[in-house]
């Protein structure tokens, strides 16, 4: 089976993070997850970008007019994840995005869970 072609909004946030470090994209949900140095900090979903947040992070992120990554389930439910979108200069260029994407990075450092 022939691998399943990278969609433009992923290929193009690989470029803007390449300065990161060692990255790697895996399809997950319906979408794209994003891996610096086996850290997970970023998600494609619908061809929207989000990363990582916590609770140092949102609200910068919210100041900003980030919106929340919402999960929504078969049962019609809802869940809100702890990414959020960006400010859309910060899609213009690596150097616009450095910025959100270490804050993404730290806060999924700050919320790696132990290896089993």
């Amino acid at each position: 089976m022939a691998a399943r072609e990278l969609p433009v909004v992923v290929r193009y946030a690989l470029e803007l993070f390449a300065p990161l470090g060692t990255l790697r994209v895996k399809a997950m949900f319906g979408g794209w997850g994003f891996y610096c140095d086996d850290l997970f900090f970023a998600i494609v979903a619908n061809d929207i970008l989000y990363l990582k947040a916590d609770v140092q992070s949102a609200a910068t992120f919210e100041t900003v007019g980030g919106e929340p990554f919402r999960l929504v389930r078969k049962d019609g439910r809802s869940d809100t994840m702890n990414y959020w979108t960006v400010p859309e200069e910060a899609m213009e260029s690596s150097e616009e995005m450095l910025p959100w994407a270490r804050a993404a990075l730290a806060a999924a450092a700050r919320n790696r869970k132990p290896a089993k």
